[in-house]
Parts: structure tokens; sequence; C-alpha cells
């Protein structure tokens, strides 16, 4: 009996040693400070990686990361070069028809557009926006002419040099070139509500991992964890939980 009682626990013990050496790889553009960027030693930093491998901590999960071009980070999820996407990736219906996604890890903040003009035409004149995005689809529509990039950094480069009157991302993207720029931009016109918040990106048929990650968000909502990060990236003023 104390033989079948030891066995079983072995066993038990093994199965928890399985799960706990579960790896998942979190894909990222890299790209798209405070959200997510390469840092000097090489490395993927920022909000999300610091959110991410406290997430695969609670999960008990051991997480890498894969850095991956925004215009490609959807279908190279659907087709398994990583399991997650952690990229600054708001919710949206028309992405949830694609893929699946978490809770949000960062409330519905405000987009922007930031010019070298306070008078730049936002309406009717030339936008950059990142190719993909929400920022993009709303200027397609606002009878603006678009003009897309594959990084945020050649959005507002494009503005710098002539080729954008304005660019349209996230506000809390622009904000450190706004206020570092020292007097070059400006932000212009109102800012603009979008999408349903910030999510990790999942194919659908993955759902146990989908609850393990909905479980880890929602215990640092719940002790607050969460929102100390948001402020620790994004400054004191920035919406949290």
């Amino acid at each position: 009996m104390k033989k079948l009682i030891l066995t079983t626990a072995l066993v038990a013990l093994a199965a928890g040693a399985a799960v706990a050496q579960q790896t998942v790889r979190m894909g990222t553009e890299g790209a798209y400070p405070p959200y997510n960027f390469i840092n000097d030693k090489g490395e993927v930093d920022g909000y999300e990686r610091e959110l991410g491998d406290e997430l695969c901590k609670r999960a008990n999960l051991t997480c890498t990361w894969v850095k991956n071009d925004w215009d490609s980070i959807v279908p190279n999820l659907q087709s398994g070069n990583y399991d997650t996407i952690m990229a600054g990736m708001s919710i949206t219906e028309e992405r949830e028809k694609v893929i699946d996604f978490t809770q949000n890890y960062i409330p519905p903040l405000a987009s922007a557009y930031a010019s070298t003009s306070p008078d730049a035409d936002i309406e009717g004149g030339v936008v950059a926006a990142q190719t993909g995005t929400i920022q993009a689809a709303h200027v397609a529509e606002s009878g603006a002419t678009l003009l897309e990039f594959a990084t945020g950094e050649e959005t507002v480069a494009a503005v710098r040099n002539g080729e954008a009157d304005a660019v349209f991302a996230d506000k809390d993207f622009l904000v450190p070139f706004v206020n570092e720029s020292s007097g070059e931009f400006t932000f212009v016109g109102e800012d603009v509500p979008l999408g349903g918040g910030v999510g990790m990106g999942l194919r659908k048929s993955d759902t146990e991992l989908k609850e393990k990650f909905n479980a880890a968000i929602q215990s640092m909502k719940d002790d607050g964890t969460i929102n100390a990060m948001i402020k620790k990236w994004f400054g004191d003023d920035i919406q949290t939980f």
C-alpha cells in the first residue's frame, strides 16, 4: 500500500513538473516603445516583456520571446512560429474574426494626431500610420490620405521629413516623441478613442492557454500589480484599471 501511495505521489510530481516545463513562445514586434522594444543588449524589453514574464510565472509556464515584424505578426502566429502575440495589439471585432484574445492588459486608451505644425490638416491632408493598425483603418475612413509604414518610428519620420502632414498613433506611443522633440512636434486636434484595449493574441484553438493567461492577468488586476506596472512604463497620468 505504501509503495502504491509513493508511486502515485511520484506520478503526480512528474505530471506537475511536465506542466511547469511547458514552453510558450511569446511573439512581439520589438519596435513599439514603451510596449516593446529591443534594448542595448539586443533583448526584448518594455512593458509587455515585464508583464509577459510575470504572467508566465503566475501561469507556471516557461516562456521565450520571439521578434517578428508587425505586418506578418498574425500570419506567423497562425502558422505556429510562436504561441502568443504581445505587441501592443488592440482588441477589435475585425481581428477577433481571425484570432482570439485574452482579456485586456491595457484599458482602452486614446489615439492622437501629432505634427510639426499646429495647423496640420488632419482631415484632408496626408496622415501617416503604421500598417495593419486600428489607426490606419481610422485614417482610411476619415477622408485624409493614408500613408502607411511598417513601423511606428517610420510614421514619425515621415512627418519630420515632410512626406506626411501628421502621424496618427496610440497617444502613449507619441508622447515621448512630442515631449522630447524640443517643440518640433505637437499634438493636433482631439484625442480619438479606439478599440477595446490591448490584449494577448492567441490561436482560436488554444483555449486552455487562453484560460491560463486570463487567470494570470486577472490576478494582477486583483492585487494591483498590473496598475503599478502600467504607471512604471507609461507614467502616472495614464488610465489604469
